[in-house]
């Protein structure tokens, strides 16, 4: 192993990059949004730029808004569906039996059999 910096990729006489090296950081503007489960996210937006109305909370995933006494509504999760039962939601019991009897009746006739 060889010897060297304890910090590697650093080299002797080098400092932190500060404002004179980077340039002037744009002026910024910290907006509070506030959650359904009453977390607080202070994000950093340019003055200049457009603030959104609903930001995502970064704890929870919940929409956030700019009221805390209002905050947006948790979205409304839908339980996974399967293919039977969308079909179930658009057919009833009555319509399945016909279109049952339908297809054996007609596997019938191919088959030959009555």
């Amino acid at each position: 192993m060889a010897g060297g910096s304890a910090i590697r990729g650093s080299r002797v006489g080098a400092g932190p990059m500060g404002e004179r090296e980077r340039g002037e950081s744009a002026p910024r503007q910290w907006i509070s949004f506030f959650c359904s489960n009453g977390h607080e996210t202070v994000p950093a937006f340019a003055v200049d730029a457009l603030v959104p109305d609903t930001w995502d909370c970064p704890r929870c995933g919940f929409p956030a808004g700019r009221e805390s006494a209002t905050p947006p509504a948790a979205p409304r999760n839908e339980p996974y569906k399967t293919h039977l039962a969308y079909v179930k939601e658009r057919r009833s019991d009555a319509d399945g039996d016909a279109l049952l009897e339908e297809a054996l009746a007609r596997l019938r006739a191919r088959r030959g059999e009555r």
